[in-house]
């Protein structure tokens, strides 16, 4: 039987996919570095915003596109897995259909202000 990628035995893997900010995630990519993991997820926070923000003044449907490309791509390597899906979800979103993307752009806002309130409580913390 196969499992999903991110679920082990113990379910743990598996929840975290479900925060905005999946940790598990993370530690394995910066090598359990706290330090590295605070600098790329303050990177992260600035990064989604300013490409968000981007994405919500772009008339160029090719120029929301590329934004919303690089979000996606920067997310699976914080593991924002939510942000990640919601800007492929943009991405893909059909051109002759605005309500279609009006309505993938309000999910990813939504999606980015829950990543980035997840970074700034993790930050205050540390």
């Amino acid at each position: 039987m196969h499992q999903h990628r991110n679920a082990d035995v113990t379910g743990t893997a598996s929840a975290s996919f479900e925060r905005p900010i999946d940790l598990v995630h993370l530690a394995r990519q910066t090598l359990g570095d706290r330090s590295l993991e605070q600098e790329i997820l303050a990177l992260y926070f600035k990064q989604a915003q300013s490409l968000l923000a981007s994405i919500e003044t772009t008339v160029c449907m090719r120029q929301r596109t590329d934004f919303a490309h690089m979000l996606k791509g920067s997310s699976r390597a914080v593991g924002a897995w939510h942000v990640a899906n919601a800007a492929e979800a943009l991405e893909i979103a059909l051109p002759g259909m605005p309500s279609e993307g009006a309505r993938a752009i309000e999910a990813l806002r939504t999606c980015v202000r829950a990543a980035c309130a997840t970074i700034a409580d993790l930050q205050k913390k540390h």
